[in-house]
């Protein structure tokens, strides 16, 4: 047999996911780096790999759909701050399968009539693999479910310094960092979130077999009691420096699957409406809890950066992201089109080193 051509892929977004999916792709054995789609005009025509901090890799990127479209990929990983249905669409269309960290993970089919008409116009596949960073609030936590039975709540819950993740803009004026309490809450976070992790949620009902319907949402906020320094400017007391969103299916009112995420500007001088926030003994952390019998936990840590300098530099929690976009993609486009969810795919498995592979 001869050796299995490698899979074109195009890069959509040179953000902080984007230039780390760039780098995995480089390092995969079964990939080619085909393309970039930038959205700033200063970027398009400049080599893919200088855009990822890399040396020249002879790939340059464009800035229009049609492109993207002309390059012929076999698979496209969309990664925009913002996913347009339209764009996904156009893709699936021609024939490229997509894979995306920004939707789609569990959709709900009476709203993707577009999406699969276009697989299967494309004959092509959409798989979502979630942003937070990819399976750790519905794949791990069903995996882990396995080994127990009685299952009577599934908590999946992160707890991040903020001040490592390098989006000024967004920490500030999306996320509602440093403003008054009003403003955070009337941001656009919690809507902006609330897809993916509403999704999660069900796809865990759905699969273990809750008789959940409502998934109810809250939002708290922790201030600064004191003076902080961040990579967004000085918040000042009084001012949001600490965000907490709670997605929970509930039956007969009581929860039994919750996704959390816990949000904070470092943990010294933070108020809540529980008191004072922090990140606790075992520090930053993603934790996935089911109750059953037995009950079982799993803490996962090395998804959030060593200091705040360092994340500001690579954040492992944006590159593990990355990295599960690029490993679903050999798995994406081997499967038959249409939708594609965890539940529908094999176990997605990550590649070993260039230096230690055979």
């Amino acid at each position: 047999m001869g050796q299995q051509r490698r899979l074109r892929v195009v890069q959509w977004a040179t953000g902080g996911v984007g230039r780390a999916a760039i780098q995995g792709v480089l390092a995969h054995p079964e990939l080619e780096l085909a393309g970039a789609w930038v959205h700033s005009p200063d970027k398009a025509g400049r080599d893919v790999g200088e855009l990822a901090g890399l040396d020249p890799v002879g790939v340059t990127a464009v800035a229009t759909l049609e492109e993207v479209l002309a390059i012929g990929a076999d698979c496209v990983v969309y990664a925009p701050l913002v996913p347009d249905e339209a764009e996904v669409a156009a893709l699936l269309r021609s024939g490229a399968d997509v894979v995306t960290p920004v939707g789609w993970v569990y959709p709900d089919p009476a709203r993707t009539g577009t999406l699969r008409e276009a697989c299967a116009a494309g004959g092509s596949t959409l798989h979502g693999t979630g942003i937070h960073p990819g399976g750790i609030t519905e794949r791990f936590p069903l995996m882990l479910s396995a080994v127990t039975g009685s299952v009577t709540h599934v908590r999946a819950e992160e707890f991040s310094d903020i001040r490592t993740y390098d989006a000024p803009d967004v920490v500030r004026h999306v996320m509602g960092f440093g403003g008054t309490v009003e403003e955070a809450e009337s941001s656009p976070m919690a809507k902006l979130l609330g897809g993916g992790f509403k999704s999660s949620v069900r796809m865990v009902v759905a699969e273990l077999g809750f008789r959940a319907d409502e998934v109810r949402t809250t939002v708290e906020n922790a201030v600064a009691t004191a003076p902080i320094d961040s990579p967004i400017g000085r918040i000042d007391p009084g001012r949001v420096a600490g965000r907490r969103f709670r997605w929970e299916a509930v039956v007969d009112g009581e929860p039994v699957v919750t996704a959390a995420v816990n949000w904070l500007m470092g943990e010294e001088h933070l108020e809540g409406p529980d008191g004072p926030w922090g990140f606790g003994p075992e520090g930053e952390r993603f934790e996935i809890e089911v109750s059953g019998d037995p009950a079982v936990r799993m803490t996962l840590h090395g998804l959030q950066p060593e200091s705040v300098a360092a994340g500001l530099v690579r954040n492992p929690g944006v590159v593990s992201t990355a990295h599960h976009c690029v490993s679903a993609i050999p798995y994406v486009c081997a499967a038959e089109p249409g939708i594609r969810t965890y539940l529908d795919l094999p176990l997605i498995a990550g590649r070993a080193a260039p230096h230690l592979a055979r």
